[in-house]
């Protein structure tokens, strides 16, 4: 009747039951061991009840029916939420706000609902544009910028439901990118360009952004523009005839629009860009061309070449504007050629004499071009072959497209009047003036009688000195297809593969030829087209606008030197080869560099260490200008064996002002002519002197030299062996004396050894010399005559003395040893003793003493002449050496 055991079915149960009561069954169910419920929420097994059982063994026990057991295991909050991720990342694009950037994650270990699940997240850094939700969604509250921040980072906490938190916050990072614009990046908008550099790249690190579009090729234009230096970009600036010279063409053009000078002086009133020898005309002026410049016949092949910019004409109805024309000086007013625009077309104007054709010819060429009013410069060059007329613009061929035919001017004596801007008008008004005026600039205009000229010089005379350049052109990658214009100063690239573009855009590069550039800003455009595979909408890549900044080249300081004075006899000057002048002179050009000048505090600037470099460069003339009166043709010249010019870029021209060296050449070049020219002059006697002065000049006198001045004495008959000797003595050395100041430059010492009135100082001299000796023989002769005969060894004694003072030799003692002698004889001989040794210590007197001493002897003789006695005569030579 009692309950002895409860027992339980199932595996390895971690219970028992035990019985609290036999009697009245009651029994407890507990736990063998701790019970977690991480490890098992849930227990269910099968227990039954046993009786005593009978007997003391307590075999044969009854059992009661199965009854089920289920335990629930009840949760405690012990453990914390714990993030997946150590550290989460997500990158946004500025501008936007997203509804969800990224989603943070936590768990807890916890077994139930209620401690296992995370309720609540928290961004723990305060002061952030970010929020999150219940599901760990993080946004943005506010558009984020790039340039502002480029990545921020927020620590997040998460809560389970038991307002348990996690341990450790987690690190969320969030990187801004800027939004993705199509276009170039990595490019500089200024890139520096110093003279002398050479080619260097414009973009060197330059790609194209396509922002993941799918572009399947890209067309890019690089356009260096130059319109605004110059006559359209950098070239020389060298006259026209030396520009002529450089590039290979015929001799024989003449400068119409030369610069300004004594001799080329028409040119003056106009006005005038001197740096780049451009002339601007503002339909008020007009310059005559002196007669004699270009010859009145042209004949049937002759040149025009000019530099014009030009825009529409003013008006509606436009006139004609002359850029070159020779009409009839007065009473007519008929134009014999003529070069000018009308109505946007350039028309050229040849009437042939009767003389020369009696029949209908072709008079008028017309050229219609946009670019003669495009307000750009251009460069024309008119070759009349009669009747062929071609012209060549910017070295591009073009055949007129009108030709009009007309009669042959009738033969008359009126004179003609070439004219540049505007036309003579001599006829068919109450006083003649110019008409027809130019508006707009000219320069470098030349005519050129009897020659054409070559597709070759044209191009040469035309070109540019700068431009853009494909470095490594066999480096380009493949596929890439690209093309100059004939200035250079355009580029066009194509390529399919992106990479390929930007390895070839980088190896672009600007490169300026001049040694001396025009400073100033080139501006750059790179224009860009991209094709995007069958699409409708693809990207647009914007332009580049950059510019190249061309620095101011370090001024040359050109110095020449070499001996300013010499003397020769006249015969040199009247010889066939004449006298050299110049066969020493030295051109030497150095450059000032400054040291560091960017280390330096403000208050050093005074004291930049400076260095002096020397400097190889051309020049462009040499002239030896006569100082003084011309040149007289009749009786001297300069003269230059031209074969000195073979083999050089040099010409010449020869005046009565002086000598003309001209051409680009090198200043070795131009010092070895300047070596050869020799002055002549067969008719000396009436010329004592000649003086010169040498100049040169680089870049059509930008850069000038030194004006060294040179003296040059003519040495007649008996001062020529003297002078020569003072030449040989004083003079030679002085060329070879150069100073070597501490900044490095070389200037020659240019002191005149022999002053321009030394010549006649020494003739003078050499007269009273010779005055002085015809003087002393007389006087002996005048003493002679009151001396007797007995006296004549001692008379020959002075003589003697006048002769060579210092070999005199007397005997003292010998009045004493001579009583016999006459007291006259013996007062003599006391002369004769007071002389020797006056001689001796008056042998060094200066030739002012000299000349006192002549005026006492002038005064001494006319003693002598007053008193005739002996007694007289011999006082009165006592008196002479008194």
């Amino acid at each position: 009747g009692e309950i002895c055991a409860f027992k339980i079915h199932g595996q390895e149960m971690p219970f028992e039951a035990v019985v609290l009561n036999k009697t009245s069954g009651e029994g407890r169910l507990r736990a063998k061991s701790p019970i977690d419920c991480e490890l098992q929420k849930e227990y269910t097994f099968i227990i039954q009840a046993y009786d005593c059982g009978a007997g003391l063994g307590g075999t044969n026990w009854k059992k009661s029916h199965k009854a089920v057991v289920h335990i629930q295991v009840k949760d405690v909050n012990e453990f914390s939420p714990a993030f997946k991720e150590n550290v989460y990342k997500a990158t946004v694009t500025e501008g936007k706000i997203y509804d969800s950037i990224l989603q943070v994650e936590a768990i807890d270990e916890d077994c139930s609902p209620q401690y296992s699940q995370i309720c609540n997240y928290e961004i723990v850094t305060t002061d952030v544009p970010f929020a999150i939700d219940r599901n760990g969604n993080i946004r943005n509250t506010e558009k984020l910028s790039y340039d502002k921040q480029h990545q921020y980072e927020i620590m997040v906490t998460a809560f389970d439901c038991g307002q348990k938190h996690a341990t450790e916050d987690v690190l969320v990072r969030v990187n801004v990118k800027p939004v993705c614009k199509p276009g170039w990046q990595d490019w500089n908008k200024r890139i520096e360009y110093k003279p002398g550099s050479g080619s260097i790249p414009l973009f060197p690190s330059i790609h194209l952004e396509t922002c993941d579009g799918p572009v399947s090729s890209i067309h890019a234009t690089i356009e260096l523009q130059t319109n605004y230096i110059g006559k359209g970009c950098d070239r020389e600036t060298y006259s026209e005839k030396s520009l002529q010279k450089l590039c290979g063409a015929s001799s024989g053009a003449i400068d119409l629009l030369p610069s300004p000078s004594a001799t080329t002086n028409w040119t003056a009133g106009l006005l005038m860009d001197n740096n780049d020898m451009i002339f601007k005309f503002d339909g008020k002026q007009g310059a005559k061309i002196p007669d004699g410049i270009v010859p009145k016949n042209l004949t049937d092949q002759f040149t025009i070449t000019l530099w014009m910019k030009h825009g529409p004409s003013p008006g509606l109805r436009a006139e004609k504007e002359t850029i070159l024309c020779n009409s009839d000086k007065t009473e007519m007013n008929r134009h014999h050629y003529a070069l000018y625009v009308h109505n946007c077309r350039l028309v050229f104007l040849l009437r042939k004499d009767f003389d020369q054709a009696d029949t209908f010819r072709p008079a008028e060429f017309h050229w219609k071009l946009d670019q003669i009013c495009d307000k750009e410069w251009h460069y024309y060059v008119v070759n009349v072959e009669f009747p062929v007329v071609t012209l060549y613009m910017d070295g591009t061929t073009y055949e007129p497209y009108l030709v009009t035919n007309d009669w042959p001017i009738h033969p008359s004596h009126i004179a003609m009047q070439l004219t540049v801007g505007a036309c003579w008008q001599g006829g068919e008004v109450t006083k003649p003036r110019f008409a027809q005026y130019f508006h707009g600039s000219l320069a470098s205009l030349t005519i050129r009688p009897g020659k054409i000229e070559s597709q070759k010089v044209i191009s040469c005379l035309q070109a540019c000195k700068e431009g853009l350049d494909i470095n490594s052109l066999e480096s380009l990658g493949q596929g890439i297809k690209y093309h100059f214009n004939p200035s250079q100063s355009v580029l066009v690239m194509e390529g399919d593969d992106i990479e390929n573009i930007n390895k070839a855009l980088q190896k672009v590069s600007y490169i300026n030829s001049r040694q001396f550039p025009t400073a100033g800003v080139r501006r750059l455009k790179v224009s860009s087209k991209v094709q995007c595979f069958g699409e409708d909408v693809c990207i647009s890549i914007p332009d580049i606008d950059a510019y190249v900044m061309v620095f101011q080249a370090n001024e040359p300081k050109i110095t020449i030197s070499g001996m300013d004075h010499f003397a020769r006899p006249a015969a040199q000057f009247e010889s066939e080869r004449g006298v050299i002048l110049l066969p020493d002179v030295r051109i030497v050009s150095t450059v000032t560099k400054m040291e560091h000048p960017l280390d330096l505090k403000e208050h050093d600037r005074a004291n930049k260490p400076v260095v002096l470099e020397e400097m190889l460069h051309n020049l462009d003339f040499c002239d030896i200008l006569v100082i003084g009166a011309e040149l007289d043709p009749e009786q001297e010249c300069l003269e230059l064996d031209h074969v000195v010019l073979q083999g050089k870029h040099l010409d010449a021209t020869n005046s009565t002002a002086g000598y003309s060296i001209y051409g680009v050449d090198s200043m070795h070049n131009y010092e070895q002519v300047l070596q050869q020219i020799r002055y002549r002059n067969w008719y000396t006697s009436v010329t004592f002197d000649r003086k010169f002065r040498v100049k040169c000049s680089e870049l059509n006198g930008r850069y000038t030299s030194n004006e060294f001045n040179l003296e040059v004495n003519i040495l007649h008959n008996s001062n020529s062996n003297f002078m020569d000797h003072v030449n040989h003595m004083i003079i030679q050395p002085q060329f070879l004396q150069s100073v070597h100041h501490p900044e490095g430059s070389i200037s020659t010492v240019h002191n005149s050894v022999v002053p321009s009135v030394a010549t006649i100082v020494i003739i003078i001299c050499v007269s009273i010399l010779i005055f002085i000796i015809t003087l002393g023989v007389y006087r002996i002769q005048t003493a002679h005559q009151h001396s007797s005969a007995d006296n004549e060894g001692s008379k020959e004694n002075e003589m003697d003395w006048d002769d060579s003072a210092l070999t005199i030799t007397v005997n003292p003692m010998e009045k004493y040893e001579k009583p016999h002698q006459t007291e006259e004889e013996s007062e003599e001989e006391d002369i004769e003793d007071e002389e020797e040794d006056t001689t001796s210590a008056e042998s060094d007197e200066s030739e002012e003493e000299g000349e006192e001493e002549e005026e006492e002897e002038e005064e001494e003789e006319e003693v002598i002449v007053q008193k005739g006695h002996k007694q007289n005569a011999i006082r009165q030579e006592q008196l002479e050496w008194d």
